[in-house]
């Protein structure tokens, strides 16, 4: 059940980092990928075209809106903040019907399930836009 209290939400948020930092791979990166997935769903909030005023993730867990592409932005944020050595290739694109993060050359798919995140076959994947976690870093600092 998603906190409709935003500092419940922040605390919820800084425990997720705080296991994640401990974990296998594997298991913080579908802990991360089911964290963002209990927020509830707007349809349209983000767009790829107003990147220079995306919100810092603070800002996106008090405005409490989560489109596709929010909840991708959360994921990245998370691995970002996180900022583990074994997660550093994190890549979020858009697919044009998706908004995903990719890991380790697209072996671990975000976004996509809220359960799997490892040994998706999406088929031949064409990015019209993309963000890498060194990017999103600046954005934060």
């Amino acid at each position: 059940m998603w906190s409709q209290n935003f500092n419940i939400r922040l605390d919820s948020w800084s425990t997720l980092r705080l296991q994640c930092a401990s974990m296998e791979r594997e298991e913080a990166i579908q802990a991360i990928n089911h964290w963002w997935f209990q927020t509830p769903w707007t349809p349209y909030h983000l767009h790829w075209d107003d990147r220079a005023s995306w919100p810092d993730p603070w800002q996106l867990l008090s405005d409490n809106i989560y489109c596709p592409l929010a909840r991708a932005l959360g994921i990245l944020y998370t691995i970002a903040i996180v900022d583990r050595e074994d997660l550093q290739d994190a890549v979020l694109v858009d697919t044009g019907s998706d908004n995903l993060v990719l890991i380790d050359q697209e072996k671990y798919i975000l976004n996509w399930d809220p359960s799997q995140v490892l040994n998706i076959n999406l088929g031949p994947v064409t990015i019209r836009n993309s963000v890498t976690q060194t990017q999103i870093k600046k954005q934060i600092n």
